[in-house]
């Protein structure tokens, strides 16, 4: 997200931040290094200022300069991701099922959580071992609004409208071709200790496997896996899946 290079806000510490994380966000959302010139253009901020952040940013950690004078994160980063799972064990409940589903057929199973205000991300992944696959990766970024797992989560969220309701009543969430052409995918919630939804739990996969008999097949691997990690996590899953509900052994 584009960060305007003034003081909108009347405080010089905080727009210092903003700009700060906006510089790491730019590096951190392409696949390559970063030139001073690309970065500036991802953030729309002066290149004296980035060049001024980027000296505490490069003291820190968080990024680093190579030879050829683009940046890349730097190794905090790889520290703040090994914090995060020590904080939250969502990816450590969850990568044994994914694995258990893609063993028994299932499409590939990924996990997914809030991002930000437009966006999911792709928390953990396991390739289903069909020949073909939908393109999502550990990291990605996704749309809130479109996809079974990214409705799924706006529904357990609070999000009004009659969709939403059906999609609360069933637990369970299917879409096709709506995030992307040709690809499929189903979403269950996980629930956390509080009863609020942690993640969401998706198969996804090109749409021709998506027959009628393979969707309700599927939906109740799908649906005893989420109340697996839901249980896993102290939580409580819904319906007739709640006597999944016991921490897995």
């Amino acid at each position: 997200m584009a960060v305007v290079d003034k003081d909108t806000n009347g405080s010089h510490g905080v727009a210092a931040v903003e700009r700060a994380l906006s510089i790491v966000e730019a590096v951190e959302a392409s696949a390559e290094p970063q030139t001073l010139a690309e970065i500036a253009q991802r953030t729309d901020l002066y290149k004296s200022t980035i060049l001024r952040l980027l000296v505490t940013l490069e003291g820190r950690g968080l990024i680093v300069r190579w030879s050829d004078g683009r940046y890349a994160l730097g190794p905090a980063a790889f520290r703040l991701g090994l914090a995060y799972n020590r904080f939250d064990q969502l990816r450590g409940h969850a990568i044994q099922v994914l694995h258990d589903l893609v063993n028994k057929g299932s499409e590939s199973a990924s996990i997914h959580i809030r991002h930000d205000a437009t966006t999911r991300l792709c928390l953990c992944r396991v390739d289903s071992k069909h020949s073909t696959l939908d393109r999502i990766s550990e990291g990605d970024l996704l749309p809130l609004d479109r996809g079974a797992a990214g409705r799924l989560l706006l529904a357990f969220e609070g999000k009004k409208g009659a969709a939403y309701d059906r999609l609360r009543s069933e637990c369970f969430a299917l879409s096709t071709g709506e995030r992307e052409p040709g690809c499929s995918g189903m979403a269950a919630p996980i629930f956390g200790v509080e009863g609020v939804i942690k993640a969401t739990l998706s198969l996804s996969g090109p749409g021709e496997r998506f027959t009628k008999e393979r969707i309700a097949s599927m939906r109740k691997l799908l649906m005893k896996a989420a109340a697996t990690i839901t249980a896993n996590l102290g939580g409580t899953f819904p319906g007739e899946h709640a006597g999944t509900n016991r921490r897995a052994k």
